[in-house]
């Protein structure tokens, strides 16, 4: 699905309220996996990134503020974005570099103009303090539109079966949305949801395309058409076991074991429950491009974190729990059931950070206050 549709029904869960579980037939956490909070109280923590001596960066994306808290100090704001309406996250560290990406698309009423320009792009913080714009992502995407030649949507649907128009054929839109950051070796790899793309930046800034992720496929069952139809979203008789190629949305990337990428996937189309755990990660070679599916089978999977042995965590969102996936393996462990997990990231000493109840305080409605939190679990 285009990704205003994605976000709007993503929206819909969110502010309803959704603190899901473990997915059924989910096995125990780890005994030993017990979180300590480091912050709290926060709006929309999507992303964060730990330094060696435990200094953790964390963006309150949709508050458009970057957070630093260093060991036995208070919590201090390190970037805010001037712009009101822009997004901050996509939060990354190495050494003393601290990158991380800011958003925003301005909206309008229907039938009038947006005031202001699309503008994404990858920052990094100076030893200053001052943020500086590192790369133009949105120029890019314009210019390159990497998915352009995908097509997504209904590709070969009968005569005369007709469907919504944004589930139509339609090749790669041009649009934008950095969702994670990661450093390797003087290179930033980013995952862009909207993009459907990993891009990379080098040491020039001179940014290029280094894997477009695939199309994924769902069969339409009746059991789909019931599930979208309660989304508001109805699908025609004539649909029924018709493949629909939907938007792979990428939200993390890190590097692994022999400089491999590895990428999650949400993919498109509703991201609660509904069509079950389609979410997946892949694991993309950094030179060619090419990417392989090492696990699927997840729910929503919007983090990763990824171990030098190869042994993998992720944040399920709508899952309820901070994954774990021993390499090699298919069957997907539980490392904490928490509620809306947003990212998990490792320290080299072994301990596991992430975020939680990352969509709390976003519905408006009155005892829905910003929940969200930054916790440790020491290995």
């Amino acid at each position: 699905m285009h990704r205003k549709h994605l976000v709007a029904a993503v929206a819909a869960v969110a502010l309803a309220g959704t603190a899901l579980g473990g997915p059924a037939g989910a096995d125990a956490p780890e005994a030993k996996a017990t979180p300590k909070t480091l912050a709290k109280d926060l709006l929309s923590p999507l992303s964060l990134a730990v330094t060696n001596n435990g200094t953790v960066f964390y963006s309150q994306n949709f508050a458009g503020v970057l957070n630093m808290k260093a060991p036995g100090r208070k919590a201090q704001v390190v970037y805010a974005a001037e712009v009101p309406g822009t997004e901050v996250g996509a939060v990354s560290v190495d050494r003393t570099s601290v990158q991380f990406a800011t958003t925003f698309v301005p909206e309008a009423p229907e039938g009038e103009e947006p005031e202001g320009e699309p503008h994404t792009a990858l920052m990094q913080l100076g030893a200053d303090g001052e943020a500086t714009e590192i790369a133009d992502l949105w120029g890019y995407e314009e210019e390159v539109n990497p998915d352009g030649d995908v097509e997504y949507g209904f590709r070969d649907l009968p005569e005369g079966c007709e469907v919504p128009p944004f589930l139509q054929a339609y090749p790669g839109i041009v649009e934008s949305h950095p969702y994670a950051t990661t450093q390797h070796r003087g290179k930033t790899y980013i995952a862009d949801a909207a993009m459907n793309a990993i891009l990379k930046v080098g040491k020039s800034g001179k940014l290029s395309t280094v894997a477009v992720l695939p199309a994924q496929p769902l069969v339409i069952t009746e059991a789909v058409i019931e599930a979208l139809k309660a989304q508001e979203l109805e699908l025609p008789e004539c649909t029924l076991g018709e493949t629909i190629w939907l938007e792979p949305v990428p939200t993390d990337v890190e590097v692994g074991p022999k400089g491999k990428l590895y990428v999650t996937t949400l993919p498109g189309g509703p991201e609660d429950p509904s069509l079950g755990p389609r979410a997946a990660v892949y694991r993309v070679d950094a030179k060619t491009g090419k990417s392989k599916k090492v696990v699927g089978g997840l729910m929503s999977a919007t983090g990763l974190a990824v171990k030098p042995n190869g042994n993998v965590y992720v944040a399920e969102l709508f899952g309820g729990r901070i994954a774990r996936i021993k390499k090699g393996a298919t069957k997907v462990g539980t490392l904490l059931q928490a509620g809306l997990p947003g990212d998990v990231e490792l320290r080299e000493n072994g301990d596991i950070y992430a975020t939680i109840n990352v969509l709390s305080g976003l519905s408006g409605e009155e005892g829905d206050t910003p929940a969200g939190q930054v916790i440790r679990i020491k290995r």
